[in-house]
């Protein structure tokens, strides 16, 4: 708990009212993901430049820190919530998905498989990103309700342009190395 993944999970979960299709979304990506890496042990990362996805999930970090920070207050009072159903489901996917690749848990996912029954690894990686994508919604439900909703506004899309730009950062340093 802590890292990007869930703090993502966590600043989502403020902007909806659509937990379930969020889980979902978030979910899948995992499954995904994970699923693949542990499918395919250590050749995932030789499937995608790691370096290109850290550049791809910064530009999707920076527009969704974009688009919530261009919502006005006039806005965030007409809407309720700032993300449909459907919106809920394809932001969390889509996250998750675009950051995930070449991402600690996918690696060690990838490394357990190599050495121990891959569906059993799948089984308690899946289980263990269940449990702490919940507690992130629960979190972010949490302080949903105890926050001004401008103030959180404004904390999300500051937040998601911060990890957006140290994924472009890094995929700098990394081409530049």
């Amino acid at each position: 708990m802590g890292d990007k993944t869930q703090l993502s999970i966590l600043i989502l979960s403020t902007r909806t009212k659509e937990y379930f299709r969020l889980l979902l979304g978030v979910m899948l990506a995992f499954l995904l993901t994970d699923g693949l890496a542990i499918l395919l042990g250590s050749y995932v990362g030789n499937l995608m430049p790691v370096t290109a996805v850290k550049a791809l999930s910064g530009l999707v970090f920076i527009l969704f820190g974009i688009l919530i920070l261009k919502n006005g207050p006039e806005e965030e009072e007409e809407a309720e919530t700032s993300l449909s159903s459907r919106s809920a489901f394809l932001s969390g996917f889509s996250m998750i998905f675009l950051s995930e690749w070449g991402d600690k848990t996918q690696i060690a996912s990838a490394l357990f498989a190599t050495e121990y029954d891959p569906h059993l690894v799948l089984a308690g990686v899946m289980m263990a990103l269940f449990l702490l994508s919940l507690m992130a919604i629960f979190l972010g439900r949490y302080l949903a309700s105890r926050i001004d909703r401008k103030l959180l506004s404004r904390a999300a899309g500051a937040i998601f342009l911060l990890i957006g730009s140290s994924f472009l950062l890094s995929a700098l340093a990394t081409l530049v190395a």
